[in-house]
């Protein structure tokens, strides 16, 4: 029998999508880059802190300043609070929640910046990250460089799997939707099936790619410098076909 797919709003907005984002996400070279960051500032905010991963990881080995993670997504706190609950979990994105040079260090990970998806929303975004920047604080993130064409790996053939917490066998897919990028974003779905389930859960999502020069526009636009830009987590320079732009960017 042919099963008919759950559709679902945000994947970690579901409860049992977001107990598998460690899993799916697991320590990588991206984190470890930031978690030397984090291991220099007395404060920080991280901006869609997903699961918090970064900041339980801070905490576990000894960081004692002010932690705090924002993110919109309820189930993706459940799981942090669960961890950690000596940091400060916040419910929200930066249209809602502000704050006024209280870090000294801002960070939006796992390419969360790409989901800025208007002009609005990064004019938004960054004039809230300068906001809260202490003076001499840094606001540092990633987004995928354009130039490296990453939606062309996201097929259906490129199956992820993992073993959930109970035991169950999921795997996870990508297909973009239409022939690619359309003005800067890229429309795809995520599916995930695990042994057992009913159906298959779809997530339909929207990215939007940034080439070097627009990112500078916007930071400029916001008040902010950029400082130090990698083409990947090793330092290695930006160039045209590098999988990353990592920013590092100060007060103008």
């Amino acid at each position: 029998m042919c099963q008919t797919a759950a559709v679902v709003d945000h994947a970690f907005a579901d409860l049992s999508l977001a107990a598998l984002y460690d899993r799916l996400n697991p320590w990588g070279p991206g984190d470890a880059f930031y978690l030397g960051l984090l291991r220099e500032a007395g404060s920080v905010l991280d901006i869609g802190c997903g699961t918090g991963q970064l900041l339980r990881r801070a905490r576990a080995e000894g960081h004692r300043g002010r932690l705090m993670g924002l993110d919109p997504a309820a189930a993706m706190l459940v799981q942090a609070r669960r961890e950690r609950p000596d940091i400060e979990w916040v419910l929200g994105d930066v249209r809602v929640r502000h704050w006024e040079q209280d870090f000294d260090l801002v960070v939006m990970t796992g390419h969360a910046f790409q989901e800025l998806l208007t002009d609005e929303d990064i004019r938004t975004g960054l004039h809230a990250a300068r906001a809260a920047l202490r003076d001499g604080g840094r606001f540092v993130f990633e987004t995928r460089n354009p130039g490296a064409r990453a939606w062309e790996r996201w097929t259906p053939d490129r199956v992820h799997e993992i073993v959930a917490a109970d035991g169950t066998a999921v795997r996870v897919w990508h297909e973009v939707r239409g022939e690619g990028p359309d003005r800067g974003r890229v429309r795809f779905t995520e599916t995930y099936d695990g042994d057992g389930w009913p159906a298959p859960r779809v997530v339909h999502s929207v990215l939007r790619f940034l080439d070097a020069g627009a990112l500078e526009d916007f930071l400029t636009e916001a008040g902010l410098r950029v400082v130090e830009q990698y083409g990947d987590w090793g330092r290695g320079p930006l160039t045209p076909d590098s999988p990353e732009i990592v920013t590092v960017a100060r007060k103008a």
